[in-house]
C-alpha cells in the first residue's frame, strides 16, 4: 500500500456507526440465575475449517468469529460499535490526535497464566507489518508511524510507532490523525499473540496446546476438519462475567447435513441455513437474519497469470464487454428472492449500502444495472464482445466453495448465463485450498466476498488499487490508482465522496468483479440460547451469551 492511504483513512470520520445486533437475552440478574439452572455449554456449526486461528494473518470470517472470542485486543466495541476498555483500562489522546497513551489493565495474563505486558501488543503489531510474516491485512496497521515504510523494506522495526514503556503502558503514534484509531484496536489484526509461543513453534497456531490467547474464553482442543473447543479462560479479568463454560465450534461443511443435525438437537447453533429452509425456520422463530456491511459478487481473473491458465479463456475474460454482459444476465431479484431468500438485496453497486455520506444520502444510491437483469442487452454486449450468442467461446470454469449453499447461487448464475449463449463448468473446492487458489490467482472465474472492516466506501474501494493485496483478480487501471489516491489525500469529505463514486464508475465500466448481492446473514439459533451478539462485520461475539431452559 501507498503511503498516502494512511493520510486518507484517518482523514474523515466515520460515515455511519456500525452496532451490534443481539440474537437473544435479558437481564443480567435473570441471566445469573439461568446460569446456574442449565448447563453452559454451547455446540455451534461454524460451517468451515478455518485458514488459520493466528489473529495476525487471518483474512476470514470464519477465524474472526473464533479469534474475536479467543483474543482480546486493547479495546472491544459495544453495542453501538464504539470502543470500550478491552485490555487497556483506559487511554490519553494528545491535542494532535496523533499519540494514544494505553494503560493497560493489572495483572493480566495469557491463558496459559504467563504475565501479559504491553510489550506483547508492541511485538504482535511489528510481526504483522514485518514483511516476513507476508500478513495480508498488514495494511490495517498502515496507520501507524513508520508502518507503510517497514512494511516496504523501505524502514525498520524500531521506527514503527508502538513502544512499550513499561510492562502496561503502550505509547502509540500515528502517522495522521485517525478518529476511528480506537475501533481498530478491537480488530483482530491488532490482538496479541505471545512472542515465545509464536517463535518456539511455527505451527503454534494449529494446536490447542500453544493456542495460547488472552479473550474471555482459552483453546482445550483443535482438531482440523472436526471441531474447535473453547472453554471459559480463568486467567481473562472479565471471567465472573462469562456465563459458557464450554463452545464446541464444528466444521459441517455441507449445509444440508448441518440443519439436519440442528433440527435433532445436535447442534444449538448454525452458522447457515439452507436456502430452502429459511422461510419456514424464520417463522418457527429457529432462524435470525442480520444485515451484514458486505457484497457477494464473481471474481474474473484479469491478471497475467490467468494466461498461463487457459490462453483462450483469458483472452475472453480480458474483454471488458464481456464481463459487462455476464453482469447484465444475472436477474439478482431472482437470485435474493428465489435462491438465497434471506432478506438479501439485490446489488446494483460494488460497495454496500448502509455508508452514509456528507450529504446524508447513501453512498450506494447509484445504479450500475438493473437489479432484474437486461437480457437483450446482454446480448447485445456479447455480440459487440465478438461473440454472438456464445459462438466462439471456449469452454469458461467458475470456481466457488461448496459452504454455506454456494452451490444454489452458483447454479443458479450457471443457468442465467445460459440464457445469452455462455456456458460455465462449475467447480468446487473446499474452503481452505478455494482460499489458496484464489490468492494465488489460480482461476478463470471465482465466487468472490468481502465484508467492510470498517463504515467507509474506501473499505471496498481500495480494495482494487494493483497494489492491494486483496486485489484477487490482478485489477490494473492507473486511472483507478489516481482516483483513488487522489480520495486518499482529500480532506474534504464532500469531494472525497465525490473522487470515490468516480473511482467506483470506473471499477463498473472495467467490470473486474460482478456484483451479485449484498449480504445478509441467517443464523439457526434455538430459544434457550441468549445474549449472542452479531456485529455487520461478520463477528460473533459470546462472552454475554448463555443457556437458559434447555431441555
Amino acid at each position: 500500500m501507498k503511503k498516502s492511504k494512511v493520510k486518507q483513512l484517518c482523514a474523515v470520520a466515520l460515515a455511519a456507526t456500525i452496532g451490534l445486533s443481539v440474537l437473544a437475552g435479558c437481564g443480567s440478574k435473570t441471566a445469573d440465575k439461568a446460569a446456574t439452572s442449565s448447563k453452559q455449554e454451547l455446540v455451534f456449526n461454524l460451517a468451515a475449517d478455518p485458514k488459520t486461528l493466528d489473529p495476525g494473518l487471518n483474512q476470514a470470517v470464519d477465524g474472526s468469529i473464533v479469534d474475536a472470542n479467543a483474543f482480546e485486543g486493547l479495546c472491544k466495541l459495544d453495542e453501538n460499535g464504539k470502543a470500550i476498555p478491552g485490555q487497556a483500562e483506559k487511554w490519553e489522546v494528545s491535542n494532535d490526535k496523533l499519540t494514544y497513551t494505553f494503560h493497560l489493565k493489572k495483572d493480566l495474563k495469557w491463558s496459559n497464566g504467563d504475565p501479559l505486558k504491553a510489550s506483547d501488543f508492541e511485538y504482535a503489531w511489528k510481526r504483522v507489518l514485518n514483511p516476513e510474516t507476508a500478513s495480508i491485512y498488514s495494511f490495517q496497521l498502515l496507520y501507524l508511524k513508520g508502518g507503510d515504510e517497514y512494511n516496504t523494506g523501505k524502514g525498520t522495526a524500531d521506527q514503527v510507532g508502538v513502544k512499550a514503556t513499561d510492562d502496561t503502558t503502550l505509547v502509540v503514534t500515528l502517522a495522521a490523525p485517525c478518529p476511528y484509531f480506537l475501533e481498530l484496536t478491537a480488530s483482530t489484526t491488532y490482538m496479541p499473540v505471545e512472542q515465545k509461543i509464536v517463535e518456539g513453534n511455527k505451527d503454534w497456531a494449529k494446536d490447542a496446546k500453544t493456542l495460547v490467547s488472552n479473550g474471555p474464553f482459552k483453546f482445550t482442543d483443535y482438531k482440523i476438519k472436526d471441531q474447535i473447543v473453547l472453554e471459559k479462560n480463568e486467567n481473562y479479568p472479565d471471567k465472573d462475567k462469562i456465563k459458557l463454560d464450554k463452545i464446541t465450534m464444528k466444521m459441517v461443511t455441507e449445509n444440508t447435513s448441518a440443519w439436519a443435525s440442528y433440527k435433532t438437537g445436535q447442534f444449538d447453533m448454525v452458522y447457515s441455513v439452507p436456502s430452502s429452509e429459511i422461510e419456514q425456520a424464520i417463522k418457527d422463530k429457529t432462524a435470525t437474519t442480520f444485515k451484514m456491511l458486505g457484497t457477494q459478487y464473481v471474481d474474473v481473473n484479469v491478471s497475467e497469470k490467468a494466461k498461463e491458465i487457459d490462453a483462450n479463456a483469458a483472452k475472453v475474460l480480458s474483454n471488458a464487454k464481456f464481463r459487462e454482459a455476464l453482469a447484465n444476465a444475472i436477474d439478482r431479484t431472482t437470485i435474493v428472492e428465489k435462491v438465497l431468500k434471506s432478506g438479501q438485496t439485490p446489488a446494483h453497486s460494488f460497495v454496500a449500502p448502509g455508508i452514509i455520506g456528507p450529504d446524508g444520502k447513501d453512498f450506494a444510491s447509484k445504479k450500475y444495472f438493473e437489479e432484474k437483469g437486461d437480457i437483450e442487452k446482454a446480448k447485445k454486449l456479447l455480440a459487440e464482445a465478438g461473440y454472438p450468442d456464445g459462438q466462439g467461446l471456449p469452454q469458461l470454469v467458475v470456481l466457488y466453495n461448496p459452504e454455506n449453499g454456494n452451490g444454489e447461487l452458483y447454479q443458479a448464475i450457471q443457468d442465467m448465463w445460459k440464457k445469452i449463449g455462455v456456458n460455465v463448468e462449475l467447480q468446487t473446492q473446499e474452503w481452505k485450498v478455494f482460499q489458496a487458489t484464489r490468492d494465488a490467482k489460480n482461476y478463470e472465474m471465482a465466487r468472490g466476498a468481502w465484508n467492510a472492516d470498517y463504515s467507509d466506501p474506501m473499505t471496498f474501494i481500495d480494495m482494487f488499487i494493483s497494489t492491494s493485496p486483496n486485489n484477487e483478480v490482478g485489477y490494473n487501471n492507473p486511472k483507478y490508482d489516481q482516483l483513488v489516491d487522489a480520495a486518499k489525500n482529500e480532506i474534504d469529505a464532500n469531494k472525497r465522496f465525490d473522487i470515490l463514486h468516480q473511482a467506483e464508475d470506473v471499477l463498473m465500466e472495467d467490470m473486474p468483479i460482478i456484483p451479485l448481492y449484498h449480504d445478509t446473514k441467517t443464523f439457526g439459533i434455538k430459544d434457550y440460547v441468549k445474549g449472542v451478539k452479531v456485529s455487520p462485520l461478520g463477528y460473533i461475539f459470546f462472552d454475554q451469551a448463555y443457556i437458559e431452559g434447555k431441555k
